[in-house]
C-alpha cells in the first residue's frame, strides 16, 4: 500500500475518462458458466461491458496473474458472479451461505479468514485482429477492428481496496495504481489483444476500512465479512480511432430570477492516441442545436475543447426547459452528443443527459446553510441513504426505494460515502429528487493526518472520478468533502481541485458537522444529535438537534425503529423476538455493532412509561409503531413550521436514516423488507404537501405549504376529544391562506378543563368547497415529557419525566366495517380500502395491509395514501394502496386491518 506511483499520469488518465454505464444485470443467481458471446468492441465509439466474472480465492488459484490471465487457463470450478460484485456478494449469488439476513447467520455461518487473502476475477472474451483492411461503405459491419483503432480497458470505478490488472499474461497495472473504492482508470491495451481468444484477470486484495479508502458501514450494521473487497462497478472495453472524446459535459448559466434564458457551454477532453499530429473535427448536438469545431492535436496531446455562446450563439437558449425538484415543477432533461472525426471518418463519440438548473448555497444571518434552487429557497427534507451491505446492484429495488422517497414527501437524499452506481443518479434526475453525496465518516477517509502519499493521490483521484461522474446530473445539489470532521488544507485543495476539474457547479460543503474550513468557510451544518430515542417535544426545544435551534441538521433521528411483526419475523429468531420485548438490556445483533446503540435501553423504558409495560410481543410492536409514528412526525413538523422563522429559520433536516444496508431495528423510515410501518407513516403525515400541525412547545396550529404558490380560501378545523370521544372543544379558522414554500400560524389550541389524562386532537384542512385536503390526528397527554438537558451526550438527551398515554390501553372496543375494491392498471394494482366506524368508540390507529390471499404474506413494496388512521364514530376514511400485480404471486389481493382497540 505504501508503494509510490506516478500521480500526474494517473490524474491525466482520470481527467480523460468518460463514464458510460449502461444498465447492469440485476440478477444475483448462479449460472453454470459465463455469459456467452462477450467480445471487445470493433467500431469507434462502441463500448462493451463485462457481463459477469469467474471468481476464485487465491488460496485455491495459486498461480500468478501471468498464468491466470492467459486465454488457455482453465477456470472450470470457479464461480460465476454478476458484473458488479464484491467477493462476498458473488458468494451470496451462488447461495454459499443461505439467508445471511436471518438471526446471527452473518456472524456464525461465515469464516472471515476466507477474506484474509486476495481473490481473482477472470473473464475470457474475443477480440478481432487489431489491423485489417478498411471496410467499404457497402459492406456490413464485421468483427474486424478499424485500422489504426485503439482499444481501451476501463475501470469505471475503483477495485476495493486495490488490485492488480492482467491481460493475456501481461500486467497492465498494480496496486500502486489501482487503489481506492472510487478512482476510475483507462488503459490502452490495443497491443495486448490478440485476434480470437483473450482473457482479463483482476486480483482484488483484502480490505480494511481502518487502513484503506474503501467503503464501510461503521455503526450502521455489522460489517460485510469481506469488507466489500472486489469489483463493484462496471469494467468495460472501449474502441476509438486516432482521437478519443472523454468527459463530455455542459456548464449551464440560468438567468435569474426570470429563468428566461440559459447559456450552455459544452466541454470535453479530446485526446490524440498517436505519435503524430492529427486534425480532427469535433461536432455536437444538444437536442436540435448543432455546433462544430476543427482542431489540430499534437502527438499524444489531450486538450479541452469548448463551445461557448460567445462563439456559438445557438447555445444561448431562450425559454429553457428548467429542471425542478419534483414538488416545485417538472424534470426535463437535455441530451448532449459529441463526435470526433478524422479525415471524415468516425473516430469516437460520447453523450450524456443533463438538466438546466441553478443551485447556490448561502448562510443565513444565524449562520446556517441554505440551499436555493432556481432562485427559490429550499427547505431540505431528506433521509440518509444506505447501499446494500454487500454492494449488490438491483435496479428494481433502487427504483422502489426512490419511489418511497417521493411517496413520503421527502425532497432530498444524502449519501455519506456510499456514492452508488450511475443508475441512482439517473433515477433521481427523472424523479426530481435532490441528492447530497459526499465522503464517509469514522473510517480511513476521516484520518487524512495519517495518510500516505498514495492515500492522498487516491483521495484526489476519487474526487476527479466522482466529479466527472456526477456533474451533469441536475439532481446533485452539493457535495460533502467532510462528514463528522472537515479535511485538512491539503486534502481540501485536492478535493476541490478534483471536483473542479469537471467544471463542478454546485456547492462544495466542508463538513456535515458545525465546522469551519479555511478554504471553504463555515459549513452551516449542525450534527448535534440525537441518534437515539427522544420524545416528540424534543424537536421543538431550543437545544441541539431540535428545530427550535433551527438551522440545517445534516443527520438527526430518534434511533430505534421497530418494524411490524411480519417484517420482524423474517429476520429475528424466536429467542430474539422474545428478547425484543422482554430483555431490553440485552444486546441485539440486529441493532448496531456499536456498544452505544446495541441495546434498546431508553427506548424500551420510554415506551413502557408512556404507553404501559408491554404484555406480549404483539403488544410491544403495536406500541412501538405508536412511538415511532409520533416522534418521526414531530421531527419533520418542527422543521416545517420553523422554516418561516425570520430570526433563525430551519433550512434543512436529514432524517438518520432513510433505509438500511441490512435488516436492522434502528435508523430507518422503511425497513430492509420494504415494509412501511409506523416510522414511515409518521413522517409521511408530516410531509404532506399542504399540512396542518400541532406544536408541542406553544400549542399553536401551523399550516405548512410545500408548493411554491400561496393557497388561499382554506379552512382549518381543530377538535379536541376526550379519551371516550367526547368533544371538549371545536373551532374553525376560515379564509386562511397557506404561504407558498413556508408556514403560517393559524390558531392556538385550547387546553379545556376536565380533559382526560390521555386525549386526542384532530386537525382538518378543507378547501373552499369543503373537500378535506389534510387530516392529522394526535394522541396527547396532560402530563408533558421532560428532558434532562444537562445530561445530554452527542447521541442522546435522557428523559427525567414521561407523558402519560397509558389511557390508550383502556379504550373501549371499536367496531369497524371494511370494504375494498382492487383495480388493475397495466402491471400495477390499486386497492381502495374504506374504513367505517360503526360503533360508539374511537377506532384508534387502524393499520391496513395487502395480503397474498387470506392469511397470506404481506405484499411489499406498497405505497399507501395513508395508514395507521384514527376515526371517530360515524366517520369513514378511504385509503388507497398501489403495488405490482406480480408481487401477488398469482394470489387474490386481500385486505387485513388491525388496530389498537379492534380485532
Amino acid at each position: 500500500m505504501l508503494r509510490k506511483r506516478q500521480v500526474p499520469w494517473l490524474l491525466a488518465t482520470l481527467l480523460g475518462l468518460t463514464l458510460l454505464v449502461p444498465d447492469a444485470p440485476a440478477g444475483a443467481g448462479p449460472s453454470p458458466g459465463p455469459s456467452p458471446g462477450f467480445a471487445a468492441p470493433t467500431q469507434p465509439g462502441q463500448v462493451s461491458t463485462v457481463p459477469d466474472w469467474r471468481l476464485q480465492s487465491s488460496a485455491t488459484a495459486t498461480q500468478g496473474g501471468d498464468a491466470i490471465s492467459r486465454p488457455a487457463y482453465d477456470d472450470r470450478g470457479w464461480l460465476t458472479v454478476p458484473a458488479r460484485s464484491t467477493v462476498f456478494g458473488g458468494l451470496l449469488a451462488n447461495n454459499k451461505y443461505g439467508d445471511v439476513n436471518y438471526s446471527t447467520n452473518l456472524r456464525d455461518k461465515v469464516n472471515k479468514a476466507d477474506f484474509a487473502v486476495a481473490w481473482w476475477y477472470r473473464r475470457s472474451f474475443t477480440a478481432p485482429p487489431q489491423t485489417a483492411p478498411p471496410q467499404t461503405p457497402q459492406t456490413a459491419p464485421s468483427r474486424t477492428a478499424q485500422p489504426g483503432g485503439h482499444t481501451f480497458l476501463r475501470l469505471t470505478g475503483g477495485v476495493i481496496p486495490r488490485a492488480e490488472v492482467w491481460l493475456n499474461g501481461t500486467r497492465v497495472a498494480g496496486p500502486d495504481q489501482v487503489a481506492g473504492a472510487y478512482p476510475a482508470h483507462e488503459f490502452d491495451v490495443t497491443s495486448l489483444l490478440t485476434g480470437g481468444a483473450n482473457a482479463l484477470a483482476i486480483k482484488a486484495f483484502p480490505a480494511d476500512p481502518k487502513k484503506d479508502l474503501a467503503i464501510s458501514f461503521v455503526d450502521w450494521s455489522p460489517p460485510a465479512p469481506d469488507n466489500d473487497m472486489g469489483v463493484w462497478r462496471d469494467v468495460q472495453f472501449a474502441q476509438s480511432g486516432a482521437v478519443s472524446v472523454r468527459n463530455a459535459r455542459v456548464v449551464t448559466a440560468l438567468a435569474l430570477p426570470g429563468l428566461a434564458s440559459a447559456d450552455l457551454t459544452v466541454r470535453a477532453e479530446v485526446r490524440n492516441n498517436t505519435n503524430q499530429s492529427v486534425n480532427t473535427q469535433v461536432s455536437g448536438t444538444i437536442n436540435a442545436i448543432a455546433f462544430s469545431q476543427q482542431i489540430t492535436l499534437k502527438p499524444n496531446e489531450t486538450r479541452t475543447v469548448s463551445f461557448a455562446p460567445d462563439g456559438y450563439p445557438s447555445l444561448r437558449v431562450a425559454n429553457p426547459k428548467v429542471w425542478w425538484p419534483y414538488q416545485y415543477g417538472d424534470q426535463p432533461l437535455y441530451h448532449l452528443s459529441l463526435a470526433a472525426t478524422v479525415n471524415g471518418q468516425p473516430s469516437d463519440s460520447a453523450d450524456t443527459d443533463f438538466g438546466i438548473r441553478d443551485v447556490k448555497s448561502t448562510l443565513t444571518d444565524a449562520g446556517s446553510m441554505r440551499l436555493t434552487v432556481n432562485g427559490k429557497d429550499m427547505l431540505i427534507r431528506g433521509g440518509g441513504w444506505s447501499s446494500d451491505l454487500f454492494l449488490r446492484y438491483d435496479r428494481q429495488r433502487m427504483t422502489d426505494q426512490l419511489s418511497y422517497v417521493r411517496d413520503l414527501g421527502l425532497n432530498t437524499v444524502r449519501l455519506e460515502g456510499k456514492e452508488e452506481n450511475d443508475e441512482l443518479y439517473q433515477l433521481a434526475d427523472q424523479l426530481g429528487i435532490m441528492l447530497l453525496p459526499g465522503w464517509e465518516c469514522c473510517s480511513w477517509w476521516q484520518s487524512d493526518g495519517k495518510w500516505s502519499e498514495l492515500d492522498h493521490a487516491t483521495a484526489k483521484a476519487s474526487a476527479v472520478t466522482e466529479g466527472a461522474r456526477l456533474r451533469n446530473h441536475p439532481s446533485v445539489v452539493g457535495f460533502y468533502v467532510g462528514s463528522d470532521e472537515t479535511p485538512s488544507a491539503r486534502t481540501t485543495k485536492d478535493y476541490v481541485d478534483g471536483l473542479n476539474a469537471a467544471d463542478w457547479q454546485v456547492p462544495i460543503i466542508p463538513s456535515a458537522a458545525k465546522r469551519t474550513n479555511a478554504q471553504l468557510g463555515d459549513s452551516g451544518n449542525k450534527m448535534a444529535g440525537p441518534y437515539w430515542w427522544v420524545p416528540p417535544n424534543y424537536w421543538y426545544a431550543t437545544k441541539f438537534g431540535g428545530a427550535g435551534a433551527a438551522g440545517f441538521a445534516s443527520e438527526v433521528g430518534p434511533g430505534p425503529t421497530i418494524s411490524d411483526l411480519d417484517a420482524l419475523r423474517k429476520y429475528l429468531s424466536p429467542t430474539e423476538l422474545t428478547d425484543l420485548w422482554k430483555n431490553p438490556t440485552k444486546a441485539q445483533y440486529h441493532l448496531s455493532p456499536s456498544g452505544v446503540f446495541s441495546k434498546l435501553g431508553s427506548f424500551h423504558t420510554a415506551l413502557a412509561a408512556r404507553y404501559g409495560a408491554p404484555t406480549s410481543l404483539e403488544d410491544f410492536t403495536r406500541k412501538a409503531q405508536l412511538t415511532n409514528y409520533e416522534v418521526n412526525r414531530a421531527q419533520f413538523e418542527a422543521y416545517g413550521r420553523d422554516q418561516s422563522d425570520a430570526r433563525n429559520p430551519a433550512t434543512g433536516v436529514i432524517y438518520w436514516m432513510l433505509n438500511n444496508p441490512w435488516p436492522t431495528i434502528y435508523w430507518h423510515l422503511f425497513d430492509n423488507s420494504l415494509a412501511p410501518s409506523g416510522s414511515y407513516f409518521g413522517a409521511k403525515s408530516a410531509l404532506r404537501p399542504l399540512h396542518a400541525q400541532y406544536s408541542y412547545d406553544d400549542r399553536s396550529i401551523a399550516l405548512v405549504n410545500t408548493g411554491l404558490a400561496d393557497r388561499a380560501g382554506l379552512s382549518v378545523q381543530t377538535t379536541v376529544f376526550d379519551l371516550d370521544g367526547t368533544v371538549r372543544s371545536d373551532s374553525t379558522r376560515k379564509s386562511v391562506t397557506a404561504k407558498g414554500n413556508g408556514s403560517v400560524s393559524v390558531d392556538t389550541m385550547p387546553k379545556p378543563a376536565g380533559l382526560s389524562t390521555t386525549y386526542f386532537v384532530r386537525l382538518l384542512v378543507r378547501d373552499a368547497g369543503g373537500q378535506v385536503l389534510d387530516r392529522n390526528v394526535y394522541w396527547l397527554s396532560t402530563k408533558d415529557d421532560q428532558l434532562d438537558w444537562a445530561k445530554s451526550t452527542w447521541y442522546d438527551t435522557p428523559q427525567s419525566g414521561y407523558a402519560d398515554l397509558t389511557g390508550l390501553q383502556r379504550l373501549k372496543q371499536a367496531t369497524v366495517d371494511v370494504s375494498s375494491t382492487s383495480t388493475p392498471t397495466g402491471d400495477r394494482m390499486d386497492t381502495a380500502v374504506t374504513l367505517s366506524n360503526k360503533g360508539s368508540s374511537v377506532a384508534f390507529f387502524l393499520r391496513a395491509s395487502i395480503r397474498r390471499g387470506v392469511g397470506g404474506a404481506e405484499v411489499t413494496p406498497v405505497t399507501w395514501s395513508d395508514d395507521y388512521v384514527t376515526i371517530w364514530p360515524g366517520e369513514s376514511v378511504t385509503v388507497h394502496a398501489q403495488y405490482r400485480q406480480a408481487d401477488l404471486g398469482g394470489a387474490t389481493p386481500t385486505v387485513q386491518v388491525s388496530g389498537m382497540n379492534t380485532h
